[in-house]
């Protein structure tokens, strides 16, 4: 009788090689730790496809080239490396990463254009911003008192790893016994959380702020699926008063897709309960998962794959 596979922890791609997830490393010297100096990308593996892979390639590869930085391989190659790493991985649901750092210049030079650019992927069981157990129920934000990085200084649009503001706004929800936190940008309107996108839901219309966020694949996915179903959706400015008025206000995020936050700086939104347009574009997200369009099949190496462990978490999730 074949005995179950353990747990994968997941498999990462470095040097040219692919090797365990936990082996993985760059130097101490690289810029990418020293200076943040670094761009990435997450793409999730949900039931053994990846998921609007091929926008996730293009605003990786966006990144990088607004960096100024090369990849070592092209874009054909960097999808057969992220494909590689699931299927040798056998993760059936994957947190799937592209990691750019400037990497470093020649001893006893700090020309940035000297610096050799590393690329680093892995593929590790899935990661959830929030767990479905708590997006039944939704979960609790606060405004933070600390401002976003403002987008003239860091793109937030080139997805980065400056995230001290987001890290801090993180402590400070703790401390007022919160789970998350969302931050204002210094012309005092609505950006984003730490990993995620927001949207409100105001008379029936959903709106996203404009400015300071990063584009995310899963914003795009709701946009997309509002559009397709005739539901009033905008992107622009929105104000900390309007956000906190709004009848519904949820995250966006490839860690997690569609998350219903129903408390916010004390107030308590639909009476503690997600709201019905969040819940039905939740829905519709993950209904998606199964439209050809958005999948990239994984094709995996042998024929008995180690388990997630997410078993009982999907069966919170809308099977669509």
């Amino acid at each position: 009788m074949t005995q179950p596979q353990p747990p994968s922890t997941g498999i990462a791609w470095s040097r040219g090689a692919f090797i365990p997830a936990e082996q993985a490393s760059i130097s101490p010297f690289d810029f990418g730790f020293t200076r943040s100096d670094v761009t990435y990308d997450v793409v999730h593996v949900w039931d053994g496809s990846f998921f609007r892979l091929e926008q996730h390639l293009d605003r990786f590869l966006a990144s990088v080239a607004a960096l100024r930085m090369v990849l070592p391989v092209d874009r054909d190659g960097l999808r057969e490396i992220l494909t590689g790493c699931v299927s040798r991985s056998g993760l059936r649901d994957a947190y799937v990463a592209m990691v750019c750092t400037r990497g470093r210049p020649p001893a006893g030079l700090r020309d940035l254009r000297r610096c050799e650019n590393q690329l680093l992927a892995y593929a590790v069981p899935f990661v959830w911003v929030s767990e479905p157990a708590a997006q039944v129920k939704g979960v609790s934000a606060i405004i933070s008192s600390i401002p976003r990085i403002a987008p003239e200084s860091v793109d937030p649009t080139v997805k980065n790893y400056h995230w001290l503001d987001l890290e801090r706004s993180l402590f400070e929800a703790y401390d007022r016994g919160a789970d998350t936190a969302i931050l204002l940008g210094p012309d005092g309107n609505v950006t984003e959380g730490p990993g995620f996108n927001v949207f409100a839901v105001t008379n029936g219309r959903v709106a996203t702020p404009d400015r300071g966020v990063l584009e995310g694949i899963t914003r795009q996915t709701v946009i997309d699926i509002c559009a397709e179903r005739g539901l009033p959706v905008e992107v622009r400015a929105i104000s900390r008063e309007e956000f906190l008025e709004a009848d519904e206000i949820f995250m966006s995020t490839t860690a997690g897709g569609v998350m219903p936050i129903t408390r916010i700086e004390g107030r308590i939104l639909g009476n503690g309960a997600p709201g019905a347009v969040t819940m039905s574009l939740r829905e519709a997200y993950w209904a998606r998962h199964r439209d050809p369009r958005d999948g990239t099949p994984v094709t995996y190496e042998e024929s008995e794959m180690p388990s997630n462990g997410l078993a009982r978490q999907k069966e919170l999730i809308p099977a669509g």
